[in-house]
C-alpha cells in the first residue's frame, strides 16, 4: 500500500524460490484490493506450450495481459537483495522495481543503479573484443542444453580468431582462476540466475554467453534487452542470430578499442585449413604455435627451474648434515 497507492497498477509480483510457497496466500489477500495484480509462478519441469500473453524468463513464468505488454507494469521483488534481483532488474531494466525482504519487515523502492551496472556489463564487452585467450568455464552439468552451447561458444570463437580452452573448476572463485594468467577472459556457462559474476575482484573479468556474443558475432546488435539464459541464444530459439558469412580482407572494416585505443579486425574468418604435407621443424616454436599457454610461457622471464644437463659436474655422494633445521648436530651451540 506505501509503494503502490494506486489500486488499479499494474504489479507483476516476483519472489525468491525459498518464498514461492507464500505466493498463493499473499494472492488472496492482494487481488480483492488490487485487481490488476500479476503474480508469477516457479517454472518446474518442461514446460508446455506458451500461453497468449506469456512471459518465460529465469525460471519464472506469468502472463501479462496489458496493451503495451511489461511496459505498462511495475515489478514487485518478494526476498532479499540478491544475484536474482539483479538478474531481474537488468533482464528487465525498463520497469521500475520495489522489493520487500520477509526477514526484515521492510519494502522499498529499489535505487540500485541499473545504468551504471549495464555500463560495466557493456565495459566487459569491449574487454571481451580486445581478448585473443579466451577461458570457457563450465558452471553447470544439469541445465539441458549446456553442450550445445559449448559446441556454440567454440565455433564463434574460432571464426573470431580467438583461441579458447574450456575448464571445469565447479563454483569459480579468483583463487581458482587466477591459476590461468594467459587467458584473457573467461565466459561462465551456468544457469540463468548464476550466470550474471560479479567479477570486480577477479584476476580476469568474467563474461556471459550473450556478452561474449556480443563481442565477436558482427550480426548481433545491443537493443538495450539483456539476455541471461544461454538457451536463447541457440539455434531455433528466440535470439538465435545466425554468422554472418565470412568477408574479404579488403571489406574487413576497422575497429578501434576503447580501451587500448589499438585498430583490430571487426570480421569473421574462415578457419584456416589443416595441410596434409610432412614437415621436419623445432618441436620448441611447434608448440608455441599451438598452444596459447606455451605462447605466454615464453614470455615471462621465468619459466621454472632449469635443470642445466650436462653442465653439473659429477661428484661423489657425501654424507650431509643430520639433525632438524632449528639445530643440526654439526653446528656448534651458543653458551647460555
Amino acid at each position: 500500500r506505501e509503494l503502490y497507492p494506486e489500486r488499479r497498477s499494474r504489479v507483476v509480483v516476483l519472489s525468491d524460490v525459498g518464498y514461492a510457497h507464500a505466493m498463493g496466500e499473499l494472492e488472496q489477500h492482494l487481488r480483492p484490493e488490487y485487481p490488476n495484480v500479476i503474480f508469477s509462478s516457479v517454472v518446474c519441469g518442461e514446460p508446455g506450450p506458451a500461453l497468449p500473453g506469456e512471459v518465460r524468463h529465469l525460471g519464472r513464468r506469468f502472463v501479462v495481459e496489458a496493451p503495451a505488454g511489461l511496459q505498462d507494469c511495475a515489478m514487485f521483488y518478494v526476498g532479499a537483495e540478491g544475484l536474482a534481483l539483479s538478474s531481474f532488474m537488468l533482464t528487465w531494466n525498463h520497469c521500475p522495481f520495489s522489493s520487500f525482504d520477509p526477514a526484515t519487515g521492510c519494502g522499498r523502492r529499489e535505487t540500485f543503479n541499473v545504468n551504471r551496472a549495464l555500463m560495466r556489463r557493456l565495459y566487459l564487452v569491449e574487454r571481451a573484443r580486445d581478448a585473443r585467450v579466451v577461458g570457457i568455464l563450465v558452471g553447470t552439468l544439469g541445465v539441458a542444453g549446456y553442450l550445445d552451447v559449448l559446441q556454440h561458444l567454440r565455433e564463434l570463437l574460432r571464426r573470431a580468431g580467438k583461441r579458447s580452452y574450456t575448464l571445469a573448476v565447479g563454483k569459480p572463485n579468483p583463487a581458482k582462476l587466477a591459476n590461468f594468467p594467459e587467458v584473457d577472459v573467461f565466459v561462465l556457462v551456468a544457469c540463468a540466475q548464476n550466470s550474471l559474476l560479479d567479477s570486480s575482484d577477479f584476476y580476469r573479468p568474467v563474461v556471459t554467453p550473450y556478452e561474449l556474443e556480443l563481442a565477436c558475432n558482427p550480426a548481433r546488435e545491443w537493443t538495450g534487452n539483456y539476455l541471461t539464459d544461454f538457451r536463447d541464444l541457440l539455434p531455433g530459439a528466440c535470439a538465435h542470430v545466425e554468422l554472418p558469412a565470412a568477408a574479404d580482407a579488403e571489406d574487413a572494416i576497422p575497429d578501434v578499442s576503447l580501451i587500448t585505443g589499438e585498430l583490430r579486425a571487426a570480421r569473421l574468418s574462415d578457419p584456416p585449413a589443416l595441410s596434409t604435407v610432412l614437415a621436419c621443424r623445432d618441436q620448441t616454436r611447434a608448440v608455441a604455435e599451438i598452444s596459447p599457454a606455451a605462447s605466454f610461457l615464453e614470455s615471462r622471464s621465468w619459466q621454472g627451474l632449469d635443470q642445466q644437463l650436462g653442465k653439473t659436474p659429477i661428484a661423489k655422494a657425501v654424507q650431509g648434515r643430520r639433525g632438524i633445521a632449528i639445530a643440526y648436530e654439526d653446528e656448534g651451540r651458543e653458551e647460555a
